[in-house]
């Protein structure tokens, strides 16, 4: 199903102060911008993943003397925490770096998130480079600057906004991708189809027709729309908003099942996944969608996600988690809800029996 054949150079996106290239144009970039600029020295930001499965093809493809140091850390959202940026700020420290070093992050989500804060923070900030080599980071962590750690379950807790200067996004590395992290990435396109372009999701909804040789068009769409709605709000006061959807009950299942000692941890999208399933729910019964679209896009996410079992006695710790929401104001949940497929409607309130009411309805 997920046969991927890279189509086309397709045009750089202009994002706030920097640019994404795409494919071949990546690498042209990249390697200008190291020829005009006068950097002492390189530090590639890697997990032990990206290390054994896209580092081969990165390192071959840049063109430059300086020094190159690799700094790896072990993959997953457990190790996204201030004690692996300490780890790293160290070595950093003790390889040398300076003000005038590149950090370049190669690397899903965890990565870029992470290595960008590490970068941004590192003598007040030396300039770094995002290279996502998952579904998921190429069309979300890509763009908007965020960068970041938790704070023990609590997701994405510290952290800045800090633009890269510039990012590369190589579609080929998806193919060292297993399903479950292709799945983990199509919930972020299926998102920006649900809040921003009605035709997009569309073309989801029968994932058998898809010619995957186009994908690479299927990417650069969802790039686009992030970045049309970022550019709008970079930092997050208004309709940048919109992006959370999904993400307000997404975040706290996720962050509920990493620090369960009894549950299997689910990757992002799948989380929020059911998050955009059970936000649907609530966008229904407050008269923002109709049933029949409710309809298709539960059974839209069902036909591509498994169900996870969430139990009774699950949902109030998943509730409590709430309280932690970065999006919250003067105390009270934010929700970013959809008014029909294709359009949004942000800083909602939800009272605690409708949510409740949509976890037993994703439960039946």
């Amino acid at each position: 199903m997920w046969f991927h054949k890279p189509k086309r150079n397709m045009q750089s996106i202009q994002a706030n102060n920097y640019l994404v290239h795409f494919n071949q144009n990546a690498y042209e970039a990249l390697n200008i911008h190291l020829k005009e600029n006068k950097y002492s020295n390189l530090f590639i930001i890697v997990d032990n993943e990206t290390n054994e499965h896209c580092l081969p093809k990165f390192l071959p493809l840049l063109e430059t003397d300086l020094n190159i140091e690799i700094i790896e850390f072990e993959a997953g959202e457990a190790n996204k925490n201030i004690e692996t940026c300490i780890q790293i700020w160290n070595v950093l420290t003790e390889l040398g770096a300076d003000r005038k070093s590149l950090v370049i992050n190669v690397g899903g989500g965890v990565v870029t998130d992470l290595g960008g804060f590490v970068a941004s923070t590192f003598k007040r900030g030396v300039n770094f480079i995002n290279v996502p080599t998952t579904l998921l980071s190429m069309v979300d962590a890509s763009v908007g600057g965020k960068t970041g750690v938790d704070l023990g379950n609590l997701k994405n807790q510290i952290g800045v906004i800090n633009v890269p200067q510039m990012v590369l996004i190589d579609t080929q590395y998806i193919e060292t991708l297993p399903q479950a992290e292709m799945r983990s990435g199509l919930a972020e396109m299926l998102k920006h189809g649900l809040i921003y372009d009605a035709a997009y999701w569309k073309q989801f909804l029968d994932l058998q027709s898809i010619d995957y040789a186009d994908f690479d068009e299927l990417i650069y769409r969802s790039v686009e729309i992030k970045n049309d709605i970022v550019i709008q709000d970079p930092t997050e006061k208004n309709i940048r908003k919109a992006l959370n959807f999904g993400h307000t009950l997404g975040h706290a299942i996720e962050s509920f099942f990493l620090e369960s000692e009894t549950k299997t941890t689910l990757l992002h999208g799948e989380a929020i996944a059911i998050g955009m399933i059970l936000e649907s729910y609530i966008s229904l019964h407050k008269g923002l969608i109709s049933a029949e679209e409710y309809t298709e896009i539960k059974t839209a996410l069902k036909n591509i996600y498994d169900d996870v079992q969430i139990e009774e006695n699950d949902i109030d710790p998943i509730l409590e988690l709430l309280i932690h929401d970065k999006k919250n104001e003067y105390g009270l949940i934010q929700f970013a809800l959809i008014e029909g497929i294709g359009k949004i409607k942000i800083n909602q309130s939800v009272e605690n029996k409708l949510i409740l009411d949509a976890f037993q309805d994703y439960k039946s």
